[in-house]
């Protein structure tokens, strides 16, 4: 779809709102209600997030302030956005103070995948110095991980304590391992569980804590076993450094699975998602067991890599920024897209030699970002299909709606007060389309009835 075709479904709808009753009395149509107070979650100013293996610090010449591209597009989707660095890969790390004597052994690292050659990596302190000049550079800040799975006590706590001196005010937090509810047969006996990730995360976190006082933690950084994340909200009270819990999140996988289609990602639960909404409770309940903040600090649209032409089409940036939504609206203080190198799911892909470019996903993360600072307002959609969605929020007194319409028919939607004359859209030429997505300004004429076409989403000011 164009951007002329766009603006015609667009305004189609507004003039539309001007014709006699009668004239939509035959067509049961969709509308939002809302309620007078803003009393949902505010969305944090650093929800944003993305996600990359820590095994890309073997190349220290990578997240460096000489780095501008990668600077320029992290800005592009937020000022003040936070990097979590961590994946399989970290499980298979270690750190030295020696810089690197000899080139590095690749460019660029990522996403982790089964098909990965596994090999031991070395972080360095310079590849900590450069990380600090790419986060000043960038506004960010930064989610360490450490390796649980097969490192020691010993080395995490002087990465951790360098990591600390390094990095200063822009170490937001650190994370003990990685899914540490697979550990169970890859790195552990097949009788570990959640009491004996416990037991242990003590063990490095006291050694940890000697080695670097006042660093802040968030945990379990599980994959999808809630009884670890019950088991982690139940010992956080006992450490006040403990301010976050975390946890990932993928919508469909693996990748190669015939069922992670686009048709399935667009459905509100995936059939072989890693958590299906009515397990979302089981969050909240961790929240409110521990009374800390919940982040998904890895996740994206089919994990092991992502899906060939699906994570990588317009669909993706569409599933993306309605899940960034109703993640915020559960209260979820933040998201983090995993990525880097080439992966189908990353949303920005490229190296330094090469350059680097934004996938569709990029424009969807963008879209959700326009609504950080923001506080939801209690909303109601009526006779929509459940491909349609809708997100009301208020910030200094100013009311926006976002709307989601993943479907293949336009949503013409009844808002409860007239929009302004004009909209922010998120678009692309088809659903399955790998170039083409962008966010767009669009002109309308405003009023009580707009029309969202067939996969786009729109944010319309009331």
């Amino acid at each position: 779809m164009n951007r002329r075709q766009l603006l015609g479904i667009l305004t189609a709808s507004t003039a539309a709102a001007g014709l006699p009753r009668l004239a939509f009395a035959r067509t049961p149509g969709i509308s939002l209600s809302l309620e007078d107070a803003a009393s949902g979650p505010t969305i944090p100013a650093d929800y944003v997030g993305l996600s990359y293996e820590a095994a890309q610090f073997a190349n220290p010449d990578f997240f460096t302030p000489s780095n501008k591209a990668l600077i320029a597009l992290f800005r592009e989707l937020s000022p003040s956005g936070v990097l979590r660095i961590g994946g399989g890969s970290s499980e298979y790390t270690s750190y030295s103070e020696q810089d690197p004597t000899g080139p590095a052994p690749f460019e660029v690292f990522g996403p982790d995948t089964s098909k990965t050659e596994k090999h031991g990596t070395v972080t360095t302190a310079l590849a900590l110095r450069n990380l600090r000049g790419f986060l000043d550079a960038t506004g960010w800040t930064c989610i360490w991980g450490l390796n649980f799975g097969q490192g020691s006590k010993e080395n995490a706590a002087a990465e951790a304590a360098a990591v600390q001196r390094i990095l200063g005010p822009r170490l937001m937090l650190i994370q003990i391992g990685n899914e540490v509810d697979g550990f169970r047969t890859r790195y552990r006996p097949d009788t570990w569980g959640p009491a004996d990730f416990i037991r242990e995360w003590n063990e490095f976190h006291n050694a940890i804590v000697a080695a670097a006082p006042g660093l802040k933690f968030a945990g379990p950084d599980i994959s999808n076993k809630l009884d670890y994340l019950t088991a982690f909200a139940a010992e956080a009270p006992k450490h006040p450094d403990v301010v976050m819990l975390s946890a990932h999140y993928y919508a469909m996988g693996p990748a190669g699975n015939p069922e992670a289609t686009i048709e399935q990602l667009m459905e509100p639960d995936p059939s072989t998602t890693t958590m299906r909404s009515e397990r979302f409770p089981v969050v909240q309940k961790a929240v409110e067991t521990s009374g800390l903040p919940y982040r998904m600090t890895e996740g994206n649209s089919c994990w092991n890599g992502g899906q060939p032409g699906v994570s990588d089409t317009l669909a993706s940036a569409l599933w993306c920024a309605d899940a960034m939504l109703r993640f915020a609206r559960l209260g979820w203080v933040g998201v983090n897209w995993h990525g880097g190198g080439n992966g189908h799911y990353s949303p920005i892909v490229g190296a330094p030699s090469t350059g680097f470019s934004r996938r569709p996903e990029f424009y969807g993360i963008q879209f959700a970002q326009l609504l950080t600072g923001a506080t939801f307002v209690p909303a109601t959609l009526t006779g929509a299909s459940r491909f349609v969605t809708a997100y009301a929020v208020e910030r200094h007194g100013v009311r926006k709606v976002a709307i989601v319409n993943k479907d293949l028919t336009p949503a013409t939607i009844t808002l409860p007060v007239p929009a302004k004359p004009d909209a922010i859209v998120l678009s692309g030429p088809a659903r399955d389309a790998t170039q083409g997505t962008n966010l767009t300004n669009v002109a309308t004429r405003g009023g009580r009835s707009v029309t969202v076409p067939p996969h786009s989403a729109a944010l319309f000011t009331l």
